[in-house]
């Protein structure tokens, strides 16, 4: 049985305001003719298929589109497709229509429903025999795995979400072997999951959020049963394997979420099984729009333009401009320099006005390097606030930033994400 593992497409993403719809169909059409070209029989999506929960119409038209084209045209091997929702996912929207879908053998699950059994599903092959039982789970809400206790620590939650997310696993792992057992065929167990494991990579500016709101927790590859025999990721952008298992692997995001992302090698994973070894097949993702990050002095970002615009570049840029001219100098430059090419600049960071609105010393020293509080200390020491109203100034601003932690976890509780 060949199996295609995916994630994290988040159709309808834009970058700094600049629709992506062109990409995203072009990558699933390049995926739809791989399940043709390598006679997938079963695809799973692990997570995030949307960036927010209320996708658009024309995000919603590529969806649809995709799963009529793989599971009803006559040209597709593909026998099972299994969608899990993510944390960008809304649970409801995803499982609207999974009545409908599962005649077509079209598994969805948006969210937990207190029934893990029915996260265990068995897949049969042409002539009904099974062929896999796969544990679709989806993203692990907050609520879905641990109980809030009044006065408990950071330790304490990060503690009960890791050994939440375990127990979870250990119980469709469970149900997964004794499927396996009363079918009397010795076939692999495959597992989904949306979360953020122990020792993960993520990059800057890829759009991957901390998944459980206020806490660091992350899963360590014991969680995972070793009865699971592959162990189909999403959350994290990054290609990857846990704990250097090959049974436990990231498929990263099939295209670059922001400039953190530029020139990564973006896959799609093939799995086959040799018993209960998984074959992993990497599967490079053509590149549909190309990203280019630019960083250094004015001379020294309009060279590498002149570079890409001699090589007929249509990438789109990022530029870190280093120096001390003023903005409104540096961005004329600029949109001359790729004025009459392909190129198009989509964002310039000018670190003069930062540095001087935060009094930087290190010239090093960057935004993202400052944690929210440590950036309103340095605004009041540029701004030689007083120090006795130091104080209640912080404390305003520890208000605030309380307000919208909260608003944070209202919305994940809404199943925002």
């Amino acid at each position: 049985m060949k199996i295609l593992h995916t994630s994290d497409w988040h159709l309808g993403r834009t970058l700094y305001g600049r629709s992506r719809q062109r990409e995203f169909e072009l990558f699933l059409d390049w995926l739809a003719e791989l399940v043709e070209s390598r006679g997938i029989e079963a695809l799973i999506v692990s997570g995030d298929i949307f960036d927010t929960t209320t996708p658009s119409n024309a995000s919603q038209r590529l969806y649809y589109r995709f799963l009529h084209r793989i599971a009803l045209s006559s040209d597709s091997p593909c026998r099972h497709i299994i969608i899990v929702g993510g944390n960008h996912d809304s649970p409801s929207f995803l499982d609207a229509p999974k009545d409908l879908l599962r005649s077509f053998d079209v598994h969805v699950l948006g969210a937990v429903n207190g029934e893990p059994e029915e996260e265990v599903l068995v897949l049969r092959d042409a002539n009904g025999e099974p062929e896999a039982v796969v544990c679709a789970v989806p993203y692990l809400r907050d609520r879905d795995i641990r109980t809030v206790e009044a006065g408990e620590s950071m330790e304490d939650k990060n503690r009960k979400l890791i050994e939440g997310v375990a127990r979870h696993y250990a119980e469709v792992a469970r149900i997964a072997e004794e499927r396996r057992q009363s079918l009397g065929c010795d076939i692999p167990v495959i597992a989904t999951g949306h979360l953020f494991t122990a020792g993960g990579v993520k990059l800057e500016d890829d759009g991957v959020r901390e998944i459980y709101v206020g806490s660091l927790a992350r899963i360590g590859a014991s969680a995972f049963p070793a009865s699971l025999d592959y162990v189909a990721l999403g959350h994290l952008h990054v290609p990857q394997r846990v704990g250097g298992e090959e049974r436990l692997r990231y498929s990263g995001s099939p295209i670059p979420m922001g400039f953190g992302e530029a020139r990564q090698r973006k896959l799609v994973l093939e799995v086959e099984f040799e018993g209960h070894v998984p074959k992993v097949t990497e599967v490079e993702v053509p590149c549909f729009q190309p990203l280019e990050k630019l960083a250094g002095s004015l001379d020294e970002v309009t060279a590498a333009i002149a570079v890409l615009r001699s090589a007929g570049s249509s990438a789109w840029l990022e530029i870190d401009y280093i120096g001390d001219q003023p903005a409104s100098v540096v961005q004329e430059a600029l949109e001359a320099a790729v004025e009459a090419s392909l190129l198009e600049i989509r964002r310039i960071r000018n670190n003069r006005p930062l540095r001087q609105a935060m009094g930087q010393l290190d010239e090093d020293e960057t935004l993202e390097q400052l944690d929210p509080e440590a950036v309103f200390e340095r605004c009041l020491d540029v701004r030689k606030i007083d120090e006795t109203l130091r104080p209640v100034l912080l404390e305003s601003y520890r208000e605030v930033l309380r307000s919208i932690h909260e608003d944070d976890v209202r919305a994940e509780e809404g199943g925002a994400g």
